[in-house]
């Protein structure tokens, strides 16, 4: 229920902000609206205030504002009111403000989720030097080498592992070559990226140098005990350097009772710190409570919204980078997600509080705000595009021509949402098992 409901309040509030930008840009440039909805079909609940009225329909999965005169087909009195009696710039405007309304709210609802304050984790930010491999990691299979720095992907710069994440994204299964820097030489070495978790994103199984930070110690543990404090950076154990969180667990529990020395970095200084686990639970511990190193953000409201400006244009040129990437066929289209996979994804951040849900909406909106704005006839992208070419050639598509153009989009969005209703199908175990054939 919990997944029902957050996709409702998700979907709900996009819709309402997206129909809401065609209503009030409508309405301020003197067209009459008939009806403002929420939803498709049949309609469960309305009122009806002066010419417009206002309802909830019963499929969920989208929203109208319909206006008097809005096409050809509309009976039409040639008033001022009517959509179609509007210059082309006007129209335009009405079109253009449902998606940017969108764009605007995923600004705006990013904003706030970052001025809460958020912690950063630092390896994103660090060079692409690898630390460790994964248990199938291609890239290892390839010849990669602990120790190694990827600088490029297929000649795209890769600074920091952000940068790496980004690339790599979108590449399952697909051929690409690392260009790392070894012994002081660049060397190119192919690899093929496997594909990981339910959406099929790209990994190559290498990772970061992630340093365990102590965050605190229970009382009286052999942590605190041997001197260990709050906020210790953890950089080797047991004369091993760089260690991650699991290896730290994992060195830790194969010495009960038995002294280890662990590296720490504590204000600048380094420090030799010797601890002894012990056993509890039925494994060897040392009391201490571990996360990753990271960074405290606590911007104001306005650096909060240049943050929120620059975490949407990376998600803009990702999601730009997918949608390239399905054209030329170099991103399976199974990174794509469909209600059923946005209600999973609204459920889990509900469970985990109102700042993952509100970052998940804000990354919906943007997406949706760009996919409307995808020159596709039918959507609104589509209608401004015929607008555009209406105004280049200076005459207006007879009413066949644009039936012809609305069809053409319209198969190509039901194709669209067959394959990503596919895709969320495949994701469920049990439907899944009734697929021979995957």
């Amino acid at each position: 229920m919990t997944s029902f409901f957050a996709f409702v309040f998700v979907l709900g509030v996009l819709i309402f902000v997206h129909e809401l930008g065609h209503f009030v840009m409508a309405r301020r440039i003197g067209v009459r609206v008939l009806t403002f909805s929420l939803g498709f079909g049949p309609k469960l609940l309305g009122f009806r205030r002066g010419d417009t009225e206002y309802c909830i329909s019963a499929v969920p999965l989208g929203g109208y504002v319909k206006m008097a005169g809005e096409t050809p087909e509309d009976a039409r009195t040639g008033a001022s009111d009517e959509f179609l009696s509007k210059t082309k710039w006007q129209r335009f405007q009405v079109l253009v403000m449902g998606p940017v309304m969108n764009l605007a709210l995923a600004l705006i609802v990013m904003a706030l989720v970052l001025y809460q304050g958020a912690q950063v984790p630092l390896y994103e930010e660090r060079p692409t030097v690898v630390s460790a491999f994964s248990d199938t990691s291609p890239a290892k299979q390839a010849g990669l080498q602990i120790g190694d720095a990827i600088i490029a992907i297929d000649g795209q710069r890769t600074e920091t592992w952000q940068d790496l994440q980004i690339i790599v994204f979108g590449k399952a299964k697909q051929r690409v070559t690392l260009t790392v820097i070894r012994d002081g030489k660049n060397i190119d070495i192919p690899v093929n990226v496997g594909a990981r978790g339910r959406f099929e994103i790209g990994d190559i199984g290498i990772l970061p140098v992630i340093r365990p930070v102590v965050s605190d110690l229970e009382h009286d543990s052999p942590g605190q005990q041997a001197g260990l404090q709050p906020g210790d950076i953890i950089v080797g154990a047991d004369g091993e350097m760089h260690v991650s969180n699991p290896r730290l667990v994992e060195i830790i529990r194969a010495h009960p009772n038995t002294p280890i020395k662990l590296e720490v970095l504590r204000g600048g200084e380094n420090k030799t710190i010797t601890v002894t686990p012990r056993p509890a639970d039925g494994a060897a511990k040392i009391g201490a409570h571990l996360t990753v190193e990271s960074r405290t953000v606590n911007p104001g409201i306005v650096e909060a919204f240049k943050l929120s400006a620059a975490q949407n244009w990376e998600w803009a040129t990702l999601i730009l980078k997918t949608l390239g990437g399905l054209l030329t066929r170099q991103t399976s289209v199974k990174t794509l997600m469909g209600p059923v996979a946005i209600a999973d994804l609204s459920g889990t951040a509900a469970e985990q509080g109102w700042l993952q849900l509100f970052s998940l909406m804000a990354m919906i909106s943007l997406n949706l705000g760009m996919l409307n704005l995808m020159p596709i006839p039918v959507l609104d992208g589509g209608h401004i595009a015929i607008l555009a070419m209406e105004g280049v050639s200076r005459r207006d598509f007879s009413m066949k021509v644009k039936e012809k153009m609305l069809l053409a989009g319209f198969v190509l969005l039901v194709t669209l949402m067959v394959t990503v209703i596919y895709n969320d199908l495949t994701r469920i175990e049990w439907v899944e098992r009734l697929m021979p054939w995957r």
